[in-house]
């Protein structure tokens, strides 16, 4: 299975260009859509999710128009929004019984059947019967997941699943979408880097509404092998610093403030070369650094 997006574009009333000609192949498996804050990933993940519309382009999900055959899409989408709500007072068996009715599964033993599943596989089987207001961040969270997954999902998109997860939950949430992403095409849009380095074959960093580049975490981190290089530098010359340098991110370490730069050579006396990483990838291809784009992701 194959999802095929092609130069989709949405202005919203504002003016703001939240997709501008974006194009992107992803295959079955985890692709990681990372991206800052405001960087179009929830408009993008809504427009696939059938929830608002895009002012041109198109997208293809094997043989279905993901645009104009909402109710085919539909009925091979999982979906976990940022804003994931729950009724609190429900219990996590009685709201995945209910979302189990309106994917139209109406037998009552297939649909026991189905949410007991759920449950076991999302670890939730032992709260089953205690209400949702009363779940930690990373219960409800896998909760969204199991809704998502009832029909057996071919599509599963994920916006901003990990934000606000403490550790254990976090890794616990990994391992989850990593078995998922054996059996379907599963997006992942975050801001964090590390939940793609961890679970993504191949992903895209977009930013204004633009794809800067796409291709597999480990291609792109050895196309900046040789480009990334460090310096601790005080503190109250970091503004100058930023004027001067192609500093693509800084972090306090040990009280330093740390910076590291993107160029062919050092760019000054006191930098140090260093072995890149997915986050000097994002965060060159943000700042605009980056010289060598990467290949279409697929």
């Amino acid at each position: 299975m194959q999802l095929t997006i092609q130069g989709m574009c949405k202005r919203y009333a504002n003016g703001v260009q939240a997709l501008d000609n974006v194009s992107l192949t992803v295959s079955q498996g985890m692709f990681g859509l990372l991206g800052p804050n405001g960087a179009g990933k929830s408009t993008l993940m809504r427009t696939l999710a059938t929830l608002q519309e895009a002012d041109s382009g198109s997208a293809r999900l094997d043989d279905i128009d993901v645009l104009r055959e909402k109710d085919r899409v539909r009925g091979m989408l999982g979906y976990l929004p940022q804003d994931f709500g729950v009724y609190p007072k429900v219990t996590a068996q009685d709201m995945l019984d209910h979302f189990a009715r309106l994917k139209g599964i109406s037998n009552g033993r297939e649909r026991k059947a189905v949410v007991d599943a759920l449950l076991e596989r999302t670890n939730l089987s032992g709260v089953r019967k205690q209400k949702l207001g009363g779940f930690s961040g990373g219960m409800r969270q896998r909760f969204g997941i199991a809704q998502a997954l009832i029909g057996n999902p071919k599509l599963i998109i994920v916006d901003e699943p990990t934000a606000g997860l403490d550790p254990e939950e976090r890794v616990r949430f990994h391992n989850l979408l990593a078995g998922i992403g054996r059996d379907a095409i599963v997006i992942l849009s975050t801001h964090i880097v590390d939940d793609v380095a961890d679970l993504c074959p191949s992903f895209a960093v977009i930013s204004k509404g633009r794809v800067l580049l796409a291709g597999e975490p480990r291609g792109a981190v050895e196309a900046l092998r040789g480009r990334i290089w460090r310096r601790a530098i005080p503190r109250e010359t970091l503004e100058a610093a930023q004027e001067r340098l192609p500093i693509i991110s800084t972090r306090l370490q040990s009280g330093e403030t740390v910076v590291r730069a993107y160029a062919e050579a050092p760019p000054e006396p006191g930098f140090e070369s260093v072995e890149p990483d997915l986050e000097d990838v994002y965060f060159s291809a943000v700042a605009g650094h980056l010289a060598v784009p990467m290949r279409a992701a697929a």
